[in-house]
């Protein structure tokens, strides 16, 4: 079967085997990966119309208890600046997110130990009981079940948590022993059983990807079937081992963006901070490629600089939530339009809308 071919039948039946998805990785071309993005963005369109959803990234803390070689806030980075935000910080940015029209907010940091079950537990309540009508997502790392059951009882509605390969000797080259693949799957197998709106993903380019280990990436999400998947670029940071290894490239993670949505067509996907990084129109030829979400910085300006994950990472211009206009402007010109309402993932939506239904009868017939 043809490249092509294949595409379609990713299209058509939502999979591809281990072999077909490594010839697609491998063998494709020019023609096939714009092929790719074009379904893609009919797919999109088809679910989600035009409709670009924003999220208000808060950065709120650059601590981190682990050491992943690739990550500019791994612990032994000495020469990261940390800060941690205080909660009135955090609701400070939500106001001002609040304002200018967002109703998602991100709250993001490393696995930062100062930040207990109680305490992430009291700013949740706290964001939630402000801006009800707001969603609340959660990305700090790997936690118990205890912990996750606190996050969603307090109110948090969505976690991001990158699986970041699903390929067990590519997770053993880009982390320290300490860390588990299976764990790390565990919980996002977790995370989905409670009811959170979950999202995985990897980076594009790592050192030692191959065909085969993304093929394992797709594979695992088809399995897991997040309703949010965040894809981007490898980017190097000049204070990690892998401060030498070249970029993952802006074709590779179009052709992949295009990819999870054939494959996941009601999936929320990202077009990322760093693919905005790399090229100055990542951002909207990630959308052109199937992307859908898009998360402005509402961190502090003051702390925006030091939240380095990698190299050269953008917090400014368009990536900035105070110029939201300037990215608006930016969507329109390829199509799109940036909404301002929660946007949760479609197929979570219709499932909600069951459950409200099948209550009712069950209260009716009681």
């Amino acid at each position: 079967m043809d490249i092509k071919s294949l595409i379609d039948k990713l299209y058509r039946t939502g999979g591809l085997s281990r072999e077909e998805f490594c010839e697609v990785i491998g063998k494709r071309d020019r023609e096939t990966e714009q092929y790719a993005s074009d379904l893609a963005c009919r797919v999109r369109e088809k679910i989600y119309g035009n409709n670009i959803y924003i999220r208000g990234l808060i950065e709120f803390t650059s601590y981190c208890r682990n050491d992943c070689y690739y990550c500019g806030i791994r612990r032994s980075n000495h020469a990261a600046e940390r800060y941690r935000l205080t909660e009135e910080d955090i609701l400070n940015c939500c106001a001002q997110g609040y304002d200018l029209g967002f109703r998602t907010f991100v709250l993001q940091g490393g696995e930062d130990g100062f930040f207990t079950p109680e305490k992430m537990e009291k700013i949740i309540k706290s964001i939630k009981s402000r801006y009800p009508d707001c969603a609340l997502t959660l990305s700090v790392g790997e936690k118990e079940e205890d912990v996750y059951r606190i996050y969603r009882e307090a109110g948090a509605d969505r976690y991001l948590l990158r699986h970041e390969t699903a390929d067990e000797a590519h997770y053993r080259m880009l982390h320290p022993e300490e860390l588990s693949p299976e764990h790390r799957k565990d919980c996002l197998r977790t995370l989905k059983k409670m009811g959170f709106q979950t999202g995985a993903g990897f980076m594009v380019g790592s050192p030692g990807q191959t065909p085969e280990t993304l093929a394992e990436d797709f594979l695992f999400l088809r399995e897991l079937n997040p309703e949010m998947a965040g894809i981007g670029p490898f980017i190097a940071h000049k204070d990690t081992p892998f401060r030498h290894r070249p970029d993952g490239t802006l074709k590779d993670t179009l052709f992949y963006l295009a990819l999870l949505r054939l494959m996941l067509p009601e999936v929320l996907l990202p077009a990322t901070t760093a693919l905005g990084t790399i090229h100055p129109q990542g951002r909207e030829l990630g959308v052109l490629s199937g992307a859908n979400v898009i998360m402005p910085n509402l961190s502090p300006v003051s702390v925006r600089g030091k939240y380095m994950l990698y190299d050269g990472k953008l917090s400014s211009g368009a990536e900035a939530a105070e110029n939201l206009e300037e990215l608006k402007h930016r969507m329109e010109k390829i199509g799109c339009r940036i909404v301002t309402d929660r946007g949760d993932a479609a197929g979570w939506m219709r499932n909600r809308d069951k459950e409200s239904e099948v209550q009712e009868v069950e209260r009716n017939t009681i």
